[in-house]
């Protein structure tokens, strides 16, 4: 027989059939499962380690805004370092710009100074009462104009331009040739001293220039002549034997002086009259003594030179020394002076050098020309006294002060003064300067009679070391 069945039958049936077929086949369900898992978490933390480190390196001081572009925030660090780069350049580049502005600053200043100093000048000149034409100058003696100068006086006082141009060293770009402020005060007597005839020889005026030098002008302006020879010079005298010889009368120009030969200017000392050195020249009398005995005013070379170690004394100047004595005694103990002397009618500084001496010709205002702290010692007889004006004096002797190294010895020699001055004046002066007193000696003046109240002051002062 046919057995019929039914849908709901078959339905049941397929049912049964796939229910037993994944009770069949459990494991390969889970290991489906789990595949798919671990794919999702491996792609999350790929996501999110890339995530972490963009955040990382693309980090910045300012906080990312999410309506920036995506792209902007994986360069913002890169163009952060790039920004500050540029701006330590520009630092640099403004670093060096300050330095060029600080030296044109400098050099600013310094061209102020000279037109500060112009702008005085010229003040002054508009306050000055007028004068006569051939009279009127300012306040440094510079004339209004120029237009009355020779060329050759123009060249010798007026400023030159530099080759080079502008120099740090001077700070300027011009050199004005140094001349002494008072000859532009004696106007016709400089213009006198410059006329000559360029390359030629030059006047005969050795007494009207040294009157002029006296006078302040000092130092002269250079010129462009050859002095006077003398004819029939001879070589001199062999040194050690110069130091106490009297050189031959053909070895320099007699033209300036009263006094036309060496015996002439020895002799003089018989001679009433009034002379400065009158026996200079006699170097086998009195010069011949000098220094050689310590007593009272009187100091001996060899005396001073113990206040030292032996040895440390070793060059010097010898301010007025006349015909060079005190030169030629250091000399013979191996110690060079110096001897500053003018040529008060007689040949001073030749006759100096015809000893085998160093003369230099300048007078007792111009500043010393050695740098400072260098000399050993400085020397002066007679010189400097009481004709000096106060201020002046002073002036020298802060100058004196200058040129000594520590421990260095000033000298002086026969002060000359007048009573009441040296305990209200010159002993306060002294010590105002700053010297150490190793001797000091005070001694009337008789010669021209005890009513007179002269006075001599000797005296051996020293720089102090510190």
């Amino acid at each position: 027989m046919f057995s019929i069945s039914s849908p709901l039958k078959k339905s049941k049936s397929r049912s049964s059939s796939m229910g037993s077929e994944a009770d069949r086949y459990p494991r390969r369900q889970f290991f489906h499962n789990n595949n798919l898992f671990f794919t999702l978490k491996m792609l999350f933390l790929l996501i999110f380690t890339n995530l972490v480190t963009i955040f990382i390196f693309s980090s910045l001081p300012f906080s990312l805004s999410s309506s920036d572009p995506p792209h902007t925030h994986l360069f913002l660090h890169q163009e952060t370092i790039s920004h500050l780069l540029q701006e330590l350049n520009s630092t640099k580049s403004k670093l060096f710009d300050s330095y060029s502005l600080i030296a044109d600053l400098h050099h600013k200043i310094n061209s102020t100074n000279f037109l500060v100093r112009d702008l005085v000048i010229d003040i002054i000149r508009e306050r000055k009462l007028s004068l006569p034409v051939d009279e009127e100058a300012d306040f440094f003696g510079i004339p209004p104009t120029t237009a009355s100068l020779s060329d050759e006086l123009k060249l010798a006082i007026l400023p030159h331009k530099l080759p080079l141009g502008y120099s740090p060293r001077m700070a300027s770009d011009e050199i004005y040739p140094p001349i002494g402020a008072a000859c532009l005060r004696f106007q016709k007597e400089l213009a006198q001293y410059m006329t000559y005839d360029i390359g030629g020889e030059c006047p005969m005026d050795d007494v009207f220039a040294q009157k002029l030098l006296l006078k302040g002008c000092e130092p002269l302006p250079r010129r462009r002549c050859h002095p006077k020879s003398p004819i029939g010079y001879v070589e001199p005298t062999p040194f050690p034997d110069s130091l106490w010889a009297t050189p031959p009368d053909t070895s320099i120009i007699w033209d300036p002086y009263t006094c036309k030969s060496y015996q002439c200017l020895i002799d003089r000392k018989n001679f009433p009259g009034t002379v400065d050195c009158k026996d200079c020249f006699d170097l086998q009398g009195r010069e011949k003594r000098r220094w050689l005995y310590d007593r009272g005013l009187d100091y001996g070379l060899d005396q001073v030179l113990q206040t030292k170690p032996a040895g440390t004394i070793r060059i010097g100047l010898d301010i007025g020394g006349g015909s060079g004595t005190f030169a030629a005694r250091m000399r013979e103990r191996n110690i060079t002076i110096i001897t500053s002397s003018m040529n008060l009618d007689g040949p001073f500084n030749s006759f100096i050098a015809s000893r085998g001496l160093i003369p230099i010709h300048i007078s007792v205002s111009q500043r010393l020309p050695f740098f400072e702290s260098t000399l050993d010692i400085v020397h002066s007889m007679h010189i400097l006294s009481n004709w000096i004006p106060d201020a002046m004096l002073e002036f020298a002797l802060y100058d004196i002060y200058r040129v000594l190294r520590p421990g260095g010895l000033f000298w002086l020699d026969h002060f000359f003064c007048q009573g009441p001055q040296l305990n209200q004046t010159y002993a306060p002066m002294f010590d105002r300067i700053g010297f150490t007193k190793l001797r000091w000696n005070v001694g009337k003046k008789v010669d021209r009679g005890v009513d007179k109240n002269e006075w001599y002051l000797s005296a051996l002062l020293e720089k102090p070391m510190t």
